[in-house]
């Protein structure tokens, strides 16, 4: 037996002892009770959705916002600080889309800017059908797409091949800069003209091209009017891009035994501007201050060191989660970070998410403590890795990346992220109560066992563990692929 092989077995087997002793029945009780009758989760919400509305990155706003978590942790009686950071951020201004059987006959379509367009933009060309936007779509076309405007559909179009993949709006639109298009115009998947807005750029910066969304509706008419007969549309607007200043929250709860081993537990407290982001992402960042909240009202102690993290400019491009990774990599202590959680839209789970299947054996102990406190929580296990939220600057350093796994979005209301319709009218107390009880019995777990099975990828296995998880193609068109290959 090899000592690499012998290693891992040692692991194995003290993780399995480890776990056999993990009984935090009692601690998750108390967690339980305390959640169920006194979080302050969901009137906090409703509250910063009335004083503040929407949270965007480098607004008033968005100030307004950081200032009332600040507040709100320092209330809990938490050593909180901020973690400024200064980035190139954007915002809308002014926008108009016409759409016509030809270029001077053109009628206002209702749209929206998709962010990271150019400043000024002002471009008018014929319409070209790329389907799904994928590579695959263009391959036929070619030529023919160059100075046209791109026509694409956000997810994947119904009656697709199957296991057609679904880019993000940002690498679609890569894609469609690389064979010439000079403008680009999403088509949204909601019913009712529900318009969605997001990041049009992979890297955060702006994009060369305008990109535009129109309604699920609007988009599905244009396509069978392309098809049909040459189609045409002038895309007019002007937005603003700059550098901004915008600040993380950070409140640490200092480990007893294993101080220089750390949890971080965060969701992205900023949101879009179309409405209150009381979905994207409302309930997962007040969610986490709720179980901030939790832990000092319990008075509950951790072996380990917890971070509970509030990141601004997640919708920009993981503005804030970026910079918090670039300042543990520049004072060293990135290696410390043993664990990362993260809530984004989560709500109601009932099971826990991991990206390393060696979490398995704790997650389904500790689990199994849960259900037999609540029935509701089923105990499920999930693991994988995917992209565009806040946990993505963390796990391409290695580190192992978790949350809440199984849970539904209440009332229907994943279609409006993003949208004009995203609102505190949307969201569901009881879930987010389940969100903070569960995730804040997760969290204990994590701080407390006396072995985590896990340590941060080597740079051979980060690498293998990105293609397993098919991240290469979207990695690569978002410049993000390390090893050139």
């Amino acid at each position: 037996m090899n000592f690499k092989r012998l290693a891992t077995l040692t692991l194995i087997c003290t993780s399995l002892a480890a776990s056999a002793q993990d009984n935090f029945s009692s601690t998750f009780e108390k967690i339980n009770s305390e959640v169920q009758k006194n979080s302050q989760a969901y009137q906090n919400l409703k509250d910063a959705t009335n004083k503040i509305g929407h949270r965007l990155t480098g607004s008033a706003n968005g100030k307004k916002a950081e200032e009332y978590a600040y507040n709100l942790l320092k209330s809990y009686g938490f050593d909180v600080k901020y973690q400024p950071f200064e980035v190139e951020s954007w915002d809308r201004k002014t926008l108009k889309v016409e759409i016509g059987s030809s270029p001077s006959n053109l009628k206002v379509v209702k749209a929206v800017t998709l962010a990271h367009s150019p400043v000024e933009a002002n471009v008018s060309a014929e319409i070209i059908d790329v389907g799904n936007g994928l590579e695959a779509d263009y391959e036929p076309l070619k030529e023919k797409v160059k100075g046209k405007i791109a026509l694409i559909y956000l997810g994947v179009l119904p009656g697709s091949p199957k296991g057609t993949p679904s880019l993000h709006r940002s690498e679609k639109t890569a894609i469609a800069t690389k064979y010439g298009a000079v403008g680009v115009i999403i088509i949204n998947q909601v019913k009712g003209g529900v318009l969605l807005t997001g990041t049009a750029s992979v890297t955060g910066k702006l994009i060369p091209i305008p990109a535009v969304c129109i309604g699920l509706e609007d988009g599905m008419n244009l396509k069978n009017e392309v098809k049909a007969a040459p189609q045409y549309a002038r895309i007019n607007m002007s937005n603003f891009s700059g550098l901004i200043k915008a600040r993380n929250v950070i409140a640490t709860i200092k480990g007893t035994s294993l101080p220089n081993e750390k949890i971080v537990v965060g969701g992205h407290l900023d949101s879009w501007d179309l409405a209150t982001g009381a979905i994207d992402n409302g309930i997962g960042s007040f969610s986490v201050l709720d179980m901030a909240r939790t832990f000092k009202k319990l008075g509950l102690k951790t072996k380990r060191t917890v971070e509970f993290v509030m990141f601004m400019g997640e919708e920009q491009g993981l503005l804030g989660s970026k910079a918090y990774v670039e300042a543990a990599k520049k004072n060293k202590s990135l290696d410390q970070i043993r664990f990362m959680l993260n809530y984004d839209m989560t709500n109601d789970p009932k099971g826990f998410s991991t990206t390393r299947d060696e979490m398995k054996n704790q997650f389904t102990n500790w689990g199994a403590q849960v259900a037999k406190i609540d029935t509701g929580f089923k105990n499920l296990f999930n693991v994988g890795a995917g992209l565009h939220s806040d946990h993505q600057p963390f796990m391409l350093e290695g580190i192992t990346t978790g949350g809440g796994a199984g849970g539904r979005l209440p009332n229907n209301s994943g279609p409006y992220y993003h949208s004009d319709g995203d609102g505190f009218h949307l969201v569901d107390e009881q879930g987010m109560k389940n969100t903070v009880r569960y995730s804040a019995m997760l969290t204990y777990a994590l701080a407390n066992t006396p072995v985590i099975p896990v340590k941060r990828f080597d740079d051979k296995s980060l690498k293998e563990f990105l293609e397993k998880n098919k991240l290469k193609e979207p990695l690569k068109i978002a410049g993000e692929w390390k090893w050139g290959d």
